[in-house]
């Protein structure tokens, strides 16, 4: 198969991937609030939000993950010399953060399907994030190569973590000042 071919496939999986774990810490949050709802409105929630979730996951996000993953293999081996490249170095670094993230949201769904829940919706929100800077980082990384510094790369990251964590403090705020639900 032709090189840009395999390229294109791997970004139309590494989106759909992302995708799926951009919405999937969305449902977590949804479902954690519904446990806050009187019935009948709580089991109809928690139910819709479990199908929704167990759909997301298994029929978007993991299949997205792996194709993604064998058609970045893929490219590798039609192009080594990446792998002396330093940036791609750390880009697979960032990939394999990504990979811990999606292990912790399986985590977190399993635990969900059974009715545990362990996490406020405040820790979801900012664990919801990660996935964010995970992107940033790699598309720069990918974009950019070696034309930035990695130091000013690893200080823009943290920086937009920060502001990222001062934009969810503000949300909070909001939130319980005004509620989304009334009218």
């Amino acid at each position: 198969m032709d090189y840009l071919y395999v390229k294109a496939l791997h970004i139309i999986f590494v989106v759909t991937w992302f995708a799926g774990l951009f919405y999937i810490p969305r449902l977590f949050i949804y479902q954690t609030e519904a446990e806050d709802k009187l019935e009948p409105a709580k089991s109809i929630l928690q139910t819709q939000f479990k199908l929704m979730s167990k759909r997301l996951w298994y029929i978007i996000t993991w299949p997205s993950a792996i194709l993604a993953s064998i058609f970045g293999i893929w490219l590798i081996y039609l192009n080594p010399v990446w792998l002396e490249q330093p940036w791609m170095l750390v880009k697979l670094a960032f990939v394999l953060a990504l990979y811990f993230y999606h292990g912790f949201c399986q985590n977190i769904y399993s635990k969900l399907q059974k009715d545990i829940i362990k996490y406020s919706t405040f820790k979801l929100r900012i664990f919801n994030e990660i996935s964010t800077i995970i992107l940033f980082a790699v598309v720069f990384l990918v974009t950019v190569k070696s034309a930035i510094s990695w130091v000013w790369g690893v200080i823009g990251i943290l920086l937009f973590g920060v502001l990222i964590m001062l934009g969810i403090k503000l949300y909070k705020k909001i939130r319980e000042k005004r509620s989304w639900e009334k009218k």
